[in-house]
């Protein structure tokens, strides 16, 4: 995906979670063989994903297929480099006027602070433009909200599918109780499917959904930022005031990363 990186996080915390629980088994003398179960897995995801298809909308159930890509990659900009970006726009409407950020508007990578830097040079009122952008941002949060859901009901649903796989395989057993060697055997296979429907809610689809909350609460305050940053160019502020005014943002954007490389280049800007 353009303008993101991948999430080393979410893709390691899977693969850790699944390591640790298969080689927990094999630490107690288990074998793969024991929960590699084609049946059960068919059971609880074909189950989980038709109960979240009667449960969501056919827009929003795509929408959510669409953002498992968020949840694997996250944006390659930090607050920290918005910021520096938008003081180098400052910098330059203060000395030479914003009509002539024109050109530099339409070559700004994130689509949200180019909309807004774009209304600004065309001379939107300040209340309509702060009112445009912060509606925007009020329905991403709500669509992202929804599609977190998407993946709470996966995560409800799978571990019930789960007992119903299990009361299924159970089910068999007892068809089978003349062949008293096989019962033990058949109870164990029955009881995978828990399995799965337990493990794939709680390593997969509510971490997916809590991600997806963490991602919109963190690009609310990125874009809440890159509003009052164009705000104060409009209103022609101070570049350095507009870096402190800004600031608060990017303590908060978790990486930290871009102060130290782009500062120089925004203050040689404001100079």
């Amino acid at each position: 995906m353009k303008g993101s990186r991948p999430d080393l996080a979410s893709i390691l915390g899977i693969l850790v979670a699944s390591v640790a629980i298969v080689g927990g088994l094999l630490l107690e003398g288990g074998a793969l063989a024991d929960i590699a179960q084609p049946t059960a897995a068919v059971i609880v995801l074909g189950g989980t994903i038709g109960a979240v298809m009667v449960n969501t909308p056919g827009a929003i159930l795509l929408g959510a297929l669409k953002s498992l890509r968020t949840v694997f990659s996250e944006r390659a900009l930090s607050a920290n480099q918005l910021l520096e970006e938008i003081v180098i726009y400052a910098s330059r409407a203060r000395r030479n006027g914003l009509v002539s950020l024109e050109a530099d508007a339409e070559k700004i990578q994130d689509p949200f602070l180019r909309k807004a830097m774009n209304l600004a040079v065309d001379g939107t009122d300040i209340q309509e433009l702060r009112r445009i952008m912060e509606l925007e941002i009020e329905l991403e949060h709500h669509h992202a909200e929804q599609i977190a859901r998407v993946f709470e009901s996966a995560g409800g649903y799978a571990p019930t599918i789960g007992i119903i796989g299990a009361v299924m395989g159970l089910i068999q057993v007892i068809k089978r109780l003349s062949d008293i060697e096989q019962v033990g055997h058949g109870i164990a296979i029955a009881f995978v499917a828990t399995i799965y429907g337990v493990a794939v809610a709680n390593i997969v689809f509510l971490p997916i959904a809590n991600k997806i909350k963490a991602r919109a609460q963190k690009e609310m305050a990125i874009r809440e930022m890159m509003v009052e940053g164009v705000v104060g160019i409009v209103e022609g502020l101070n570049p350095k005031l507009i870096r402190s005014k800004l600031e608060s943002f990017g303590k908060h954007d978790g990486t930290g990363k871009a102060q130290a490389t782009a500062a120089p280049a925004s203050r040689a800007e404001a100079a």
